[in-house]
């Protein structure tokens, strides 16, 4: 998540460059042809036009739906703060001057699956962007925890030996810690330490926990449809492409009758580039909000908040020695 006022120009060019290199020799090859003689070059405007219209409204579709999965992933881990205080003052308190050994054992499981979850959706899928250079690039500005620590070495800090061995022998790590703590609730619920009414309560958080995991997932592991994707990109292309070609007669005819005859013609290339720009640059954009948990410096900050949730569990507890708070670095957090 970009945590500044805003990206700056330069910053947006640089992330840019490669498409400008690109568009910006799209943009000379036929405006040095049709300078050289080659005036059969210049297509009319007029259809490109339509073209762009088109290509506007699918741009803006796929942006749309690209912020709707981005904001539904900030939902998600909204609610989950929001469960996860409940969670913790309602065992607490169920469970105050009981058995204060299983509170501690229930909170850490907790965090083990607020970390395992977060790992789980840091994993790449080979629709995302991260393997790209220009995000792999951009990566170097930040910090991407889930690739810099290793998640066995931080559930120690949560878990017992034996615990810690079962978990990682399974295949959805988040989903076995939170049936672990289903199965320590009926225990605690079996020993008479909890009523029927605490045992609800405490099982409905479980249930939510579990409910918005699967949301989570769901984000992660079905992609903006192909279809709508690759259209988009067909189309996006198919526009740049012909842009330049439509451009050339319209500058040509500026330098009529004045000093600057035949000269017009090369204000195609800035003006080309600057329009393709715009439009590649949109899709780029909605390319990077596409996948909210994908690593990128428009992601759900998921460590950000699974530290902030943390901290208040702890704090709950009246713990020392809190882990400290997660800060941007470059005006990006996750």
């Amino acid at each position: 998540m970009h945590a500044g006022k805003k990206f700056g120009a330069i910053e947006f060019i640089v992330w840019t460059r490669r498409s400008i290199y690109f568009l910006a020799i799209l943009s000379a090859v036929p405006t040095l042809f049709y300078y050289l003689g080659g005036k059969f070059l210049s297509f009319p405007w007029q259809p490109i036009a339509i073209m762009g219209t088109a290509v506007a409204f699918i741009v803006g579709f796929k942006n749309n739906a690209s912020y709707s999965r981005l904001w539904e992933g900030r939902q998600i881990y909204g609610a989950i703060i929001n469960d996860s205080r409940s969670f913790g003052y309602i065992l607490r308190d169920a469970l105050s001057g009981k058995d204060s050994d299983k509170v501690k054992i229930m909170f850490n499981r907790h965090y083990a699956w607020l970390t395992a979850l977060r790992f789980q959706l840091r994993e790449p899928r080979a629709w995302e962007n991260m393997s790209t250079v220009q995000y792999q690039e951009y990566a170097e500005k930040y910090e991407i925890c889930e690739k810099l620590q290793n998640l066995d070495d931080v559930l120690k800090n949560y878990l017992s030996e034996d615990e810690l061995k079962y978990i990682l022998k399974k295949k959805n790590r988040a989903t076995q810690l939170m049936a672990s703590q289903s199965k320590e609730l009926s225990e605690v619920y079996s020993a008479g330490l909890i009523n029927d009414f605490q045992w609800t309560q405490i099982n409905q958080q479980l249930v939510k926990f579990t409910d918005n995991q699967g949301k989570a997932e769901r984000i992660k592991n079905f992609p903006y449809p192909r279809n709508f994707s690759s259209i988009t990109t067909y189309l996006l292309f198919l526009f740049i492409a012909f842009v330049p070609f439509g451009l050339l007669k319209e500058f040509d005819k500026l330098g009529e009758g004045s000093f600057l005859e035949g000269l017009t013609v090369w204000f195609n290339i800035p003006f080309s580039l600057l329009v393709t720009w715009c439009f590649h640059t949109l899709d780029s954009v909605g390319e990077a909000s596409m996948n909210p948990f994908e690593g990128s410096p428009m992601d759900v900050p998921i460590t950000q908040i699974s530290r902030t949730i943390e901290i208040d569990m702890r704090d709950m507890l009246d713990e020392e020695n809190l882990p400290p708070g997660l800060d941007p670095k470059n005006n990006i957090v996750l």
